[in-house]
């Protein structure tokens, strides 16, 4: 009933699929170079201590506000940035330790489409040449008549004629080009695809398109995503399993349904709470968050979310919360979860702050007395 009401759709059973991606303790942390001699003092925080699993034919979204670390977490899966520590196991082996040509041939697992259709592809080569790459830098097919072929089939798939093979990417519409993003992306059958916000640059109803197309593509191949996106409906409709993230950190984990229809986190529950709904809604009975979201180089300590959180407690500004499983598959961090604080640390951060500056202003008092 309840996903009727939210208008979610169903998910695909996939308890018998085996685990092809695991990424445990994910972390990602850029210098920041000072001076002439470009020495490091600090560092911008950006993915901190992410764990997930991915499954054969799932699609797990990871969404949250710009600057977040979702394009980052999913470049650190595939070592186009190499993770500052963390470990990322393809098929049950240790991806991040492969060098050469082992790293060279697992790559072909996995592989990326881009978000901008517009900039991803290069301008002086034709489709084929642009489908063709992967294979070329692979060595995969040995004779040019059968690449060739591989490439045709491939066109056809994602529902380009042939007769643009030999066309250049200026020629094309936004949607056409990101199905030639996708050709390329799977020329080499890849297991695992990571879609970096694939349909943010195009129109809505070139969005319906691509999307319907990358779940025939899953279907066909059994194909597992990392749907990057920060658009909750797009979500919504193509995600099996969501991660929610903010400031580097994992906030939420759990199913699309359990997420949709009982999100645990304040945070999920503010960004569900934007998404647009035909319904006769006051602006003023959602959750809008307020304030900026904190710099990655000086994050707040505790919670990152506490500085924007209504219901923030005094023990999150004063320790990380732990990812508790809170419903059977449903993950989250957070202290109004946690049953072992004391009622001391469960006293409202606006009354903590209160009794604080109230100390501070009877310990100024008190100077003032002994001062006279």
């Amino acid at each position: 009933m309840a996903e009727e009401k939210s208008g979610i759709t169903g998910t695909k059973d996939l308890s018998g699929e085996k685990t092809v991606l695991s990424v445990k303790n994910l972390v990602k942390r850029f210098p920041i170079k000072n001076g002439v001699f470009g020495s490091s003092s600090a560092s911008v925080h950006a993915v901190e201590d992410v764990s997930f699993e991915l499954r054969k034919k799932e699609t797990l979204a990871i969404v949250g506000e710009s600057g977040c670390g979702k394009s980052t977490t999913g470049k650190c899966v595939l070592r186009l940035i190499e993770p500052t520590s963390g470990l990322v196991e393809l098929d049950g082996k240790d991806f991040t330790a492969l060098k050469g040509q082992q790293l060279k041939q697992a790559r072909q697992k996995m592989k990326l489409i881009f978000q901008d259709p517009y900039s991803s592809l290069n301008p002086r080569m034709t489709v084929m040449d642009i489908i063709g790459e992967p294979i070329d830098i692979a060595g995969t097919y040995k004779t040019r008549a059968e690449r060739n072929t591989r490439i045709e089939e491939v066109m056809q798939e994602v529902g380009l004629d042939l007769e643009f093979k030999y066309r250049y990417p200026h020629e094309f519409s936004g949607g056409q080009r990101q199905r030639i993003g996708i050709a390329r992306a799977i020329v080499l059958e890849p297991e695992i695809v990571v879609c970096d916000e694939p349909v943010s640059a195009l129109d809505v109803s070139v969005q319906a398109k691509v999307i319907n197309l990358l779940e025939d593509l899953q279907q066909d191949h059994g194909l597992s995503y990392i749907f990057i996106s920060h658009d909750l409906s797009v979500v919504r409709h193509i995600a099996d399993t969501v991660m929610v993230m903010y400031l580097g950190h994992q906030m939420e984990f759990a199913s699309k349904n359990d997420l949709f229809a009982h999100p645990l986190h304040p945070y999920t529950q503010a960004l569900l709470d934007v998404i647009p709904r035909i319904r006769h809604e006051r602006i003023q009975q959602k959750r809008i968050l307020q304030g900026d979201v904190p710099s990655p180089a000086n994050p707040p300590s505790g919670c990152v979310f506490h500085t924007r959180c209504t219901k923030a407690m005094r023990a999150c500004s004063e320790k990380a919360p732990n990812r508790l499983e809170v419903e059977p598959g449903h993950f989250c961090a957070c202290h109004l979860y946690d049953t072992s604080l004391t009622d001391e640390e469960r006293t409202p951060q606006i009354a903590h702050v209160l009794e604080a500056a109230s100390k501070a202003v009877r310990e100024a008092h008190l100077e003032e007395k002994f001062e006279k």
